[in-house]
């Protein structure tokens, strides 16, 4: 199995799978073929296949022209059916795994992948899962349902995990340029992956596929602590009238033993959000406590609450109005600047919030002109953009995407709470109307 599959890695042959084509999947294929390997996409929706097949990327931080570039090497194609899956050696796979309703993980498109691969699975090839999950996942979950084939795992397939470290939006690193962790429990399982992955990136090899998957977890976790740190902090030196973001600024200039993180209005993006809980998770299943991690998550998701507390008190103090029954602006609902990306968006929270407090809500992204159906809120799909600033009685800027004129926003509405330092370089020009949050 393995000499025949690195063959192929050696003459530039081999045939790259990749199951999920959104914001992991496709710049992995657009890497791979960046090095004139053939990559066969695959989506279970026939609608994202053939949006890709006409050269449309459906992600605004992807030009389309990345895509099309992709299509005119006959190097990619984007399929709706699991059968093209056969033609390739190895099956890379970056589908969601998020949270269910309590906080628990929901594995259920890695399963349905595995149920499906499991129908077109051929001796030789690998399998490779590279989205957010638990150790042990890669051997408790997946190879049991894979060998439900009738191919034994580390015998007649190999499995690896490798995870996903995308960025979206980062213009200072991509796929090609972010080292790649992999692991595996076979001999030839971790040769196959390492040579699977030095085709378009520097491979670090680990001893194990659990060992992986814990890199993932870890590399996340670190984030979520500190920025509840963070978002701590925020608020004691709120009360003692220090700047948090300016704090931050000069510590930063110390060259050792400070990394800069920031506060917000809560924490979005899939991976940070997630992460942290499916440690808890697994944890619990050795009779152990994850405190620190609990301790940071109530700081993170109590954020968004009180953001609007704030609000509340700021409108209350500054224009005698009450929460209900005003018109207020929420500006961002990317999860960060410039991309868009709204999972695990705090600022769906914020609108769910405002809503409960009986404000008339509209929101602004230059980035997302409709709300999509999302898994938290479908109550909210079909809600657009606006189009000018003007009849709100308060804003809350909880994206700082840099194309946001910030200056007509403060001009057009009498309170702005920013929650991004969005406005920094202005607030000179609006004391009475810029509030830091």
């Amino acid at each position: 199995m393995k000499q025949e599959f690195l063959a192929k890695a050696e003459t530039g042959d081999l045939v790259i799978g990749i199951v999920g084509l959104g914001y992991v999947g496709l710049p992995l294929a657009e890497a791979y073929v960046a090095q004139n390997t053939r990559v066969i996409g695959y989506d279970i929706s026939e609608k994202r296949a053939a949006q890709l097949n006409a050269g449309e990327s459906g992600m605004k931080h992807i030009a389309d022209s990345r895509v099309q570039e992709m299509l005119d090497k006959a190097l990619f194609k984007a399929t709706a059916d699991p059968a093209d899956l056969k033609e390739a050696d190895a099956i890379l796979i970056a589908v969601p795994t998020p949270l269910d309703i309590h906080h628990q993980p929901d594995l259920s498109y890695v399963v349905s992948t595995c149920e499906t691969l499991a129908k077109v699975l051929r001796k030789g090839q690998l399998v490779v899962l590279e989205s957010t999950t638990y150790p042990g996942t890669t051997e408790e979950v997946m190879k049991p349902i894979l060998e439900t084939s009738g191919l034994k795992g580390g015998e007649d397939f190999a499995l690896a995990y490798s995870p996903e470290r995308e960025d979206p939006g980062n213009k200072n690193f991509e796929t090609a340029t972010i080292p790649k962790v992999v692991g595996a429990d076979s001999e030839d399982g971790r040769a196959m992956a390492k040579a699977t992955y030095d085709i378009i990136v520097d491979t670090v090899m680990v001893s194990n596929a659990r060992t992986a998957e814990a890199t993932k977890l870890v590399e996340n976790i670190y984030r979520w602590i500190n920025i509840a740190a963070v978002n701590e902090m925020k608020v004691i030196f709120e009360a003692m009238d220090i700047d948090i973001w300016e704090v931050i600024d000069a510590a930063k200039t110390k060259p050792f033993g400070f990394q800069a993180f920031y506060p917000g209005p809560g924490v979005g993006g899939h991976c940070i959000r997630i992460d942290p809980y499916y440690l808890s998770y697994k944890a619990r299943e050795h009779g152990l406590s994850t405190h620190f991690i609990e301790l940071a998550g109530d700081i993170n998701t109590n954020m968004p609450r009180r953001i609007v507390r704030r609000l509340l008190e700021e409108m209350s103090l500054k224009q005698k109005k009450a929460l209900a029954g005003s018109k207020i602006l929420l500006v961002g609902l990317a999860y960060k600047a410039d991309i868009d990306d709204m999972r695990e968006s705090p600022s769906l929270e914020l609108i769910d919030i405002l809503k409960e407090h009986g404000a008339h809500v509209s929101y602004y992204d230059p980035m997302i002109p409709e709300i999509p159906t999302t898994r938290e809120h479908p109550e909210f799909a079909g809600m657009t953009s606006v189009d000018d600033f003007s009849g709100f009685d308060a804003a809350v800027i909880a994206t700082a995407h840099t194309g946001v004129d910030y200056t007509a926003l403060c001009k057009a509405i009498p309170l702005v709470v920013d929650t991004r330092n969005a406005t920094s370089d202005i607030i000179a020009d609006f004391p009475d109307t810029i509030v830091k949050a």
